[in-house]
């Protein structure tokens, strides 16, 4: 017998009785009793403890995943924004290694990962808050395993999702304005970024505008246009906001579908006629990844896979609502500077390139999302076996 099942014997304390797993496959853990989390007590979900260690899991698997593929993210970013000197890499599968061999070749190795100091300032409370609100989230919306349904599983993703979004989309402005930047005569800033992005305004109207009207409205028209002019700057902070409709819409599905497909997954892994491949022997499992109430914890590969999978899944879902946040974020340096609604944006992607626009890049998407997906959820469960939660 193993050093973790001898440790559970009746003289040793403190025991507890173990609950069959949301996953269904309690057989695969052949023994009632079980260990504690490591400090000899189990850490309500409910409480700031729980919030504050899942919250730091979350956030540090997020930046771990957007590490992994920042090349990736912001030769992404550029198809999508239709950066005029990416366009023509689009089409192909190849297309987007070769913007990253033009970007090593005239920005170095730092051009690659240009934005991402602005992506990991974002992707940490993101992450965090997106992992944190699920457990949350999920904890009050599925009670029990009858109540363990696809469609609740979405909407705990969902919730969580538009959380995340709330507290984070002004960072993620900022973040795809570095990307899509690709001048070189100067290294840009987040503080540029930021100034740049406050003082853009929509143009002022035109002065024959008001050269038919009456003398008293076209001096109202005035009067009005200068006032406008006046209070210009201090609404320049809504500009941190363009494109977040369609985020707030695409997340939906992206975060439902995510969490849904990464759960339904591991439940498959874990039927026991794939048992015997996909779960972690006992005698490999660490004294805290012996709680009582948990699923068992999967090898390293299937873990991986389910992710992937969840990355997959939710990508194809989500991307044409993808395609048109990126657009809305960079409206500042395309066009006349006006803010572009969605049917605007939309109107424009199918002119340009038909009901294909919506997907280009997806190619590349499928390359970033998946990998980052399967490592976020990857580092997170470890996480949540370290900090004993």
């Amino acid at each position: 017998m193993s050093s973790h099942a001898s440790a559970a014997s009746p003289t040793n304390k403190p025991l507890e009785m173990t609950t069959p797993s949301r996953s269904g496959a309690a057989g695969t853990d052949h023994e009632s009793i079980s260990l504690l989390p490591p400090e000899g007590r189990k850490i309500a979900k409910q409480s700031w403890e729980y919030v504050g260690r899942s919250g730091v899991a979350g956030g540090v698997a997020a930046c771990a995943a957007k590490t992994v593929v920042a090349p990736l993210d912001r030769v992404k970013i550029l198809f999508q924004a239709s950066n005029p000197q990416f366009q023509k890499y689009t089409g192909s599968w190849n297309g987007a290694f070769r913007a990253i061999r033009d970007i090593y070749l005239q920005d170095g190795g730092w051009g690659l990962f240009r934005g991402h100091s602005a992506t990991l300032l974002r992707i940490f409370p993101y992450g965090g808050i997106k992992f944190l609100a699920y457990e949350q989230v999920r904890a009050v919306v599925i009670r029990g395993k009858e109540q363990e349904t696809p469609l609740r599983r979405f909407m705990a993703g969902s919730l969580a999702g538009c959380m995340s979004v709330f507290a984070t989309y002004p960072l993620e402005v900022v973040r795809v304005r570095l990307a899509w930047e690709t001048k070189s005569h100067k290294r840009i800033s987040v503080r540029d970024i930021c100034k740049t992005i406050y003082n853009e305004h929509p143009p002022a109207p035109r002065p024959n505008q008001a050269s038919n009207l009456p003398r008293p409205a076209a001096a109202t028209l005035q009067a009005t246009s200068a006032a406008i002019s006046t209070v210009t700057p201090i609404s320049g902070l809504s500009n941190f906001f363009r494109g977040f409709t369609p985020t707030l819409l695409g997340m939906i599905p992206y975060a439902g579908a995510s969490f849904l497909t990464h759960d339904a997954a591991g439940d498959l892994m874990r039927m026991p006629s794939l048992a015997p491949y996909t779960i972690l022997p006992r005698s490999e499992r660490s004294t805290k990844q012996l709680a009582p109430g948990k699923p068992p914890p999967l090898r390293a590969w299937a873990e991986l896979t389910t992710g992937a999978m969840a990355g997959f899944v939710s990508q194809t879902l989500s991307y044409p609502l993808e395609v048109i946040r990126r657009r809305m974020q960079v409206g500042g340096v395309v066009g006349d500077g006006h803010r572009l609604s969605i049917p605007e944006v939309a109107r424009n992607v199918m002119g340009e390139r038909g009901f294909k626009g919506f997907y280009v890049g997806l190619s590349i998407g499928y390359v970033k999302v998946v990998p980052m997906v399967a490592t976020s959820f990857y580092v997170y469960e470890r996480l949540k076996v370290a900090f004993g939660i």
